[in-house]
């Protein structure tokens, strides 16, 4: 008899785990009360990718005369088109996975399921029915859950979360957007080019705080251009609610008049309620959900991917965390090298990013007794010194590469610019393999191409990136 897994929740690492149990010779039962796909497909990733195209299109349309393309009339959006096109996009991925689970034979029940002791799940059914599941093994994968402060309480209309912002039909004259994270700047991204004046309001001293500090000052300059106003070092004191406007007041004593506020602060785990106390099941100071290199919980057979760990918070880290998982419960032995993964953020220009950074990287060298300025080497390149950037008009950013400079092994590597979260990957697989910088250097890229300014970027580390002028030491 196979293995029976069940599998709560069907996002980015729950239907993942599913097909690859059911690959490895498991039975397999996915409960999900929504949509197959969870919050990325539905209501994250997806969507607002399908909408950021759109606007991309359209700053090509603005600058399309001076390549020599003639246009009549100005660019227009109409949102409520582009959210229905947003909507059939996401439609036919969440059949794609139903189609998925029925090719594996994957039992997909519509409901909410609770542990309720050693292999047995309770299932609430979307239907008011109820059903109990017995279980060799159980992968818990119900993510996260959108931020609802006390202070300025979601209503959905006015205070929203980005799920709403998904959906208008019309779109807002001011937006302000407490949080210049990952998704703040690229919903800033968005709405601005929309036409939206928009707002950032973000607390620490800089937008995107966690990506290296060349590319969070150069997304900051961009969003500048797009005419988004960055606030930093603040926060949202109190709000004021009038009858066709909410007035929001800083605690740098500035006041911001708009028509939504973007609540784009923190996301809560989804691990209460399943039964996780009474099963023994550990959980950490913030509600996450404490699992082991292989997946596995405190309790022996009940493994937790994604959000809910609190690892990674990324689509794809939940779907290689489901890999693993069930690769494990399959006799299987797998893991997770949290340093090389990569991740992109789609604002325009896109972001992409894998490793330390290069304050991380001299910090972690100074950690360990050395001379930062010696034991590390930046190595950097921008676009617009690349052919395929000038004959595509897409000059903006640029490639950086951290390494150490005795060994050359690649520590980071970040990227702003056109295509940025397809290039890192590049980098990425050079760390998976250990390959260093001297190998990307040494690698033949082809021309014209953005990935060239990979090669450089590698290039100016050691012997010097031929399409850069020369560095002359001071004399």
């Amino acid at each position: 008899m196979p293995k029976h897994i069940v599998i709560l929740g069907a996002g980015p690492g729950g239907y993942v785990a599913a097909i690859r149990a059911a690959q490895l010779g498991a039975r397999v039962s996915v409960v999900e009360a929504q949509a197959l796909g969870g919050v990325c497909l539905n209501w994250g990733c997806i969507p607002s990718k399908a909408l950021l195209a759109v606007v991309e299109l359209g700053d090509k349309l603005k600058h399309a005369e001076s390549m020599g393309l003639v246009l009549e009339g100005n660019v227009a959006y109409d949102l409520a088109r582009m959210v229905s096109r947003k909507n059939k996009v996401v439609e036919t991925l969440v059949k794609g996975i139903a189609t998925l689970f029925k090719s594996w034979d994957i039992r997909h029940l519509e409901g909410v399921g609770t542990i309720r002791g050693k292999g047995m799940v309770h299932v609430a059914l979307n239907d008011g029915t109820e059903q109990t599941l017995e279980a060799d093994a159980v992968v818990i994968a119900t993510g996260s859950s959108w931020p609802n402060p006390s202070q300025f309480p979601i209503d959905g209309r006015v205070i929203v979360t980005s799920r709403q912002l998904l959906d208008l039909s019309t779109i807002p004259r001011r937006l302000l957007i407490l949080g210049g994270g990952v998704e703040g700047c690229e919903f800033a991204t968005l709405y601005s080019g929309l036409g939206t004046e928009v707002t950032v309001v973000e607390l620490v001293d800089r937008i995107l705080p966690l990506e290296d500090e060349e590319v969070s000052a150069t997304m900051a300059r961009e969003l500048k251009k797009r005419g988004v106003t960055v606030m930093t070092g603040t926060t949202v004191d109190s709000v004021e609610r009038g009858e066709s406007a909410i007035t929001v007041h800083c605690k740098n004593g500035e006041k911001i008049v708009a028509d939504m506020f973007l609540v784009s602060v923190g996301r809560g785990f989804n691990s209460r309620g399943l039964g996780l106390e009474e099963a023994g099941v550990e959980l950490g100071r913030r509600g996450e959900i404490l699992v082991n290199e292989r997946m596995e919980t405190t309790v022996s057979d009940i493994y937790a991917i994604g959000d809910v760990v609190g690892k990674a918070m990324l689509a794809h880290v939940a779907s290689a965390q489901g890999k693993v998982a069930v690769e494990n419960i399959m006799g299987h032995r797998s893991t997770i090298r949290y340093e090389v993964i990569p991740a992109g953020i789609f604002t325009l220009p896109e972001i992409g990013r894998v490793g330390l950074t290069e304050a991380q990287a001299r910090e972690r060298m100074r950690a360990n007794g050395l001379d930062a300025d010696a034991a590390v080497k930046v190595g950097r390149f921008r676009f617009v010194a690349t052919g395929k950037a000038q004959a595509t008009g897409e000059t903006t950013g640029f490639c950086k590469i951290i390494s150490e400079s005795e060994s050359g092994r690649i520590l980071g590597a970040h990227i702003i610019g056109s295509h940025a979260a397809d290039l890192i990957h590049e980098a990425a697989l050079a760390m998976e393999i250990g390959a260093n910088v001297n190998q990307i250097a040494d690698m033949i890229h082809a021309h014209p191409t953005m990935a060239e300014g990979m090669m450089e970027a590698a290039e100016d580390s050691g012997r010097g990136a031929i399409h850069q002028v020369r560095k002359r030491a001071n004399r």
